[in-house]
């Protein structure tokens, strides 16, 4: 039952806090805190009042980062720095992963022979030749313009997509 309990009071306090971000304009992020940082008191159990008590330490900590002016209110422009920080930092570190993952020479850089065979050990260099063959019904090795536009109807209705060009009303 305490089980139970401490399961769903961390995930509601996850969830409390992934809305507090969303509302200081960055993604959700579900992060588990440690047992540790949870157990304020260091006895050995938590409580749902240090869970409470961390995701209120948290969300303060965010506002007072994003509050730069210190006023204890925030404008739209610090929102929107603070959004477009946390956008950069998510941007930074993807291609360093892609780098880290696919340079097999080990310089720190990616070149086109590198990123081939990244993309051919992904899976990604079958990607046009298996399209092909699925477009190509009657297997004549070209594609009649029936042909393509079902194809192209079928991969719109499969992932909610609008024909190439045409853009919605934003």
């Amino acid at each position: 039952m305490k089980t139970t309990f401490l399961v769903a009071a961390i995930a509601a306090g996850m969830t409390l806090a992934a809305t507090a971000e969303a509302c200081e304009g960055n993604p959700p992020r579900m992060e588990m805190p440690a047992f540790e940082e949870l157990d304020i008191n260091s006895d050995g159990a938590v409580t749902s009042d240090e869970i409470e008590a961390v995701i209120q330490t948290r969300a303060a900590a965010r506002f007072a980062q994003t509050d730069t002016n210190g006023d204890g209110a925030l404008s739209v422009e610090e929102m929107v720095a603070r959004a477009d920080a946390a956008r950069q930092e998510r941007a930074a570190g993807r291609p360093a992963e892609q780098i880290e993952k696919a340079d097999t020479n080990g310089d720190g850089l990616l070149q086109a022979d590198e990123l081939a065979a990244h993309a051919e050990d992904r899976g990604e260099g079958r990607g046009p030749d298996r399209m092909f063959e699925r477009a190509d019904s009657d297997d004549n090795g070209s594609l009649s313009a029936e042909e393509f536009a079902e194809a192209q109807s079928r991969m719109e209705d499969r992932g909610g997509r609008r024909p190439h060009g045409q853009r919605g009303d934003h």
